[in-house]
């Protein structure tokens, strides 16, 4: 078989157990079968490798292994484990031990590594760290971080049961974990302009906000105002619904550490779109929050 003189999988090489074993791991089991297939370190030297089942153990004894956690679909294949480690020199002091735990499911997400393996090759997604992946690197490229899956990792615990955990679990870790250490920032995705019609280089000041309203050691950032600025398109309604809390056309507003201001007039384009509003600043209105108050918006 080493020696390359049988094609693949013409032979195998099997370990002398018990063929009436109750146990089907234990019935003479194929540790070594023929496969001419590229290795990324050893290249084409080799035509024979090892089975799963049989270098799981020695490869475990070799590293100094204590504790070899395993799914559930192991438990059965831990007799084979040991009786490997039964009739092989041991080489630590320390003998390893299998364990197995049930497998953590996402719900409604593919967790299977030859599914999404397929996502892979067949191009469905642009790689193990796309952020849909439900992998370590995605969930690094989607802003997770490692305490946070740690705090989920945790809540879910280990089991021997169906463990089956719903994606809110993980979010909510994940979000309870950025809500106290992740620094406060803004940002416009849709953005609509406004011009502050009665800005004063000067005299229209810009202020200072805390990157954590509970954490003061992050620090601050200067919150700068100029003639023009924007808003959400969606904090503005020309004909609001009832109870819009946002900006509309006379109506007064207070700019997120900044001042009230007020729309004057609103400018839209040949089509009809809205794409400018122009409001005015109060200027008494800065760090007050006697007028904000009395805003409905």
């Amino acid at each position: 078989m080493k020696n390359g003189e049988f094609p693949d999988g013409s032979k195998t090489l099997r370990l002398k157990i018990d063929m009436a074993a109750g146990n089907i791991n234990m019935r003479d089991p194929v540790i070594y079968r023929i496969r001419r297939a590229h290795h990324h370190n050893t290249g084409d030297k080799w035509c024979i490798y090892p089975m799963y089942d049989y270098t799981h153990c020695i490869s475990d004894a070799i590293e100094g292994i204590t504790h070899s956690l395993c799914t559930l679909e192991f438990e059965a294949h831990r007799p084979l484990y040991d009786w490997v480690l039964d009739n092989i020199p041991a080489p630590h002091a320390t003998r390893p031990r299998q364990y197995e735990f049930s497998r953590l499911e996402l719900l409604y997400t593919i967790t299977s590594k030859r599914k999404l393996n397929q996502l892979v090759v067949e191009k469905h997604v642009s790689g193990w760290d796309d952020p849909r992946m439900p992998t370590i690197s995605g969930m690094r490229r989607r802003g997770y971080t490692p305490e946070g899956v740690r705090l989920f990792a945790k809540r879910a615990g280990i089991s021997k049961s169906e463990n089956i955990v719903d994606m809110s679990v993980l979010e909510g870790a994940i979000r309870e974990e950025l809500e106290n250490s992740a620094p406060r920032l803004m940002a416009v995705l849709n953005p609509l302009k406004v011009t502050l019609t009665n800005f004063q280089a000067g005299k229209t000041q810009s202020r200072r906000a805390a990157f954590h309203p509970n954490h003061e050691e992050m620090g601050d950032r200067e919150v700068p105002v100029s003639q023009t600025i924007y808003i959400e398109a969606d904090d503005f309604a020309e004909n609001p619904p009832k109870g819009f809390k946002r900006l509309i056309p006379g109506g007064e507003v207070r700019l997120r550490h900044g001042y009230v201001i007020k729309c004057g007039e609103v400018v839209k384009d040949e089509a009809g779109n809205v794409v400018e509003l122009k409001c005015s600043i109060d200027h008494d209105t800065l760090g007050k929050i006697q007028k904000a108050a009395k805003l409905k918006a």
